[in-house]
Parts: structure tokens; C-alpha cells; sequence
């Protein structure tokens, strides 16, 4: 199974779902615990060789996208590669994926 057809399942049944507003402050909140562990393991940026972040946040992030993606009724599949082909025609167009903000 898919994972984004995992997650949709999990959520279902675990009686878990919620409307995308709280989806999308779940996510930031997840994004927000990776930044905390990097923060933390290189002191800051002063210590960059021990930089870690733990597989397990990555985890969450991911399943904090594929939830909220299911929620919005959107494939994720889809959005990604929409995202692969927009980094790719800029990085044909300007030589970057910048989008340049």
C-alpha cells in the first residue's frame, strides 16, 4: 500500500482525523521538533560535526504531509511531481530551484 493510502487508513482507524487547519499546525509543529534537534545537537551551529536529527521526526513530518494531504484531497504523488517538474523547468530557465523570493 502506498503511503499516503498507509497514513489515510491509520487515521481512519484510529479515529484520528481532523479538518486541515489543525493538520497544517501539526505539521508545523513536527517541522518545528526537527529544527529543535538540530538546534540542540550542534549547539546552535557551533558544533555542526554533531548535528543529528532523529529518523523518528522525519517519520512524523511525513506523516503529518501524507495527513494533511489526504485531508485537502490531494495525491501526494501528484504534488510531488508537480514540485519535481517546477524545480526542474527553473533549474533549465536560471540554473537554480530557487524560486528566488
Amino acid at each position: 500500500m502506498e503511503p499516503q493510502r498507509r497514513v489515510a487508513a491509520f487515521v481512519a482507524d484510529h479515529d484520528l482525523d481532523a479538518p486541515p487547519e489543525y493538520r497544517i499546525l501539526d505539521l508545523a509543529a513536527e517541522v518545528g521538533e526537527i529544527a529543535a534537534d538540530a538546534t540542540a545537537s550542534s549547539a546552535y551551529g557551533a558544533d555542526p560535526e554533531n548535528f543529528s536529527v532523529k529518523s523518528g521526526e522525519i517519520g512524523d513530518v511525513l506523516f503529518s504531509v501524507l495527513a494533511l494531504a489526504d485531508s485537502l484531497d490531494v495525491d501526494a504523488g501528484d504534488a510531488l511531481d508537480e514540485a519535481l517538474a517546477k524545480y526542474e523547468a527553473r533549474l533549465d530557465e536560471t540554473g537554480n530551484a530557487s524560486s528566488g523570493k
